[in-house]
């Protein structure tokens, strides 16, 4: 049985192996039928999937893709090193671009705010200047860039949704809420966090933006504009986010604060902190994440903060995670 307003466009979604490209593809079947999944090692996600294996670092891998596509959604994810974002995100942002034009495909570019930087993220709007003060925010800015180009002078229909930080789904290796706070408390160990655990701090829950994605990708007249894409308006602190866990897991809400100094020292040893330290001004200041904009204009009432956390834990239980 068809799904309300569902039809056969065929609508593929670059990276689909991520936590955002799998709820991306079990939303939009509420659209379509016609679901291209492509990755390296592409598994179905809906019945009628059809699975299209790639390196999307080649050209002609991604031509051929995207070819046939009436939206094409980028939710890759390259690996989290400065290193690679700078050899391979703007050759693989003007491919798909350049793909998109040829075969007449919309563009849907699932984005972060990494360049948005320094005091520009205490309120962030469609409207925050493009002001990257990271060497992963610079590269984001320049993809950002073209897109904003082709929009503006090549006829390039496409979309920046941009989301912050997230948890849920099957994100939960990735994520700095899962790693710092869940799987501390899991242990019995104290939660942690980065900088100061008193500024405001927003994170998004991931099925709620995979479903923004996919209403701002099947809504005609949400084109050549940027996004953000639905997360709960309350103001909530690192503490707060600690004390949800906690009361969920009926843990004691005790922390600690990583300050960036030490952020680097642990970097020496674990990559991943080496790549984090550079973007502790998400975390020593308020960083608000306003997508007032998506919710007003779609009706939409994200997930509270506290039902996301009870969720995404009592998913890791029932899958054994």
């Amino acid at each position: 049985m068809k799904r309300k307003n569902q039809n056969t466009m065929k609508q593929t979604i670059l990276g689909s192996g991520g936590a955002i490209g799998i709820e991306l593809a079990k939303a939009l079947a509420d659209y379509t039928t016609d679901i291209r999944l492509v990755s390296r090692n592409p598994q179905k996600v809906n019945p009628t999937d059809s699975l299209h294996p790639a390196d999307l670092t080649s050209r002609e891998e991604v031509f051929k893709a995207v070819e046939g596509s009436e939206i094409t959604y980028v939710v890759i994810g390259f690996p989290y090193e400065t290193r690679v974002w700078k050899q391979v995100w703007v050759p693989f942002a003007e491919n798909v671009i350049a793909a998109c034009l040829e075969h007449k495909s919309k563009l849907v570019f699932f984005d972060n705010v990494y360049a948005i930087g320094g005091d520009n993220v205490n309120h962030i709007t469609e409207d925050s200047p493009i002001s990257p003060t990271s060497r992963k925010g610079e590269t984001r800015a320049e993809v950002d860039r073209l897109i904003l180009e082709n929009m503006n002078k090549n006829g390039l229909e496409a979309i920046i949704a941009r989301a912050p930080d997230f948890f849920g789904g099957i994100s939960r290796e990735k994520s700095v809420l899962m790693n710092l706070v869940f799987n501390n408390l899991e242990k019995g160990k104290k939660a942690q966090w980065f900088c100061n655990a008193k500024v405001i701090h927003t994170m998004g829950y991931v099925p709620d933006l995979a479903k923004g994605t996919a209403m701002l990708g099947n809504t005609p007249d949400a084109y050549n504009q940027i996004w953000n894409l639905p997360t709960d308006p309350e103001k909530i602190t690192g503490e707060g986010w600690i004390n949800l866990f906690a009361k969920e897991m009926n843990a004691e809400n005790k922390y600690m604060v990583l300050p960036n100094w030490m952020i680097k020292g642990i970097g020496i040893f674990v990559p991943v902190m080496r790549e984090l330290a550079e973007m502790n001004y998400q975390f020593d200041r308020d960083y608000y994440f306003d997508s007032s904009k998506f919710n007003s204009h779609f009706k939409y009432t994200p997930t509270p903060n506290a039902e996301a956390v009870r969720r995404s834990i009592e998913e890791l239980k029932s899958s054994g995670s």
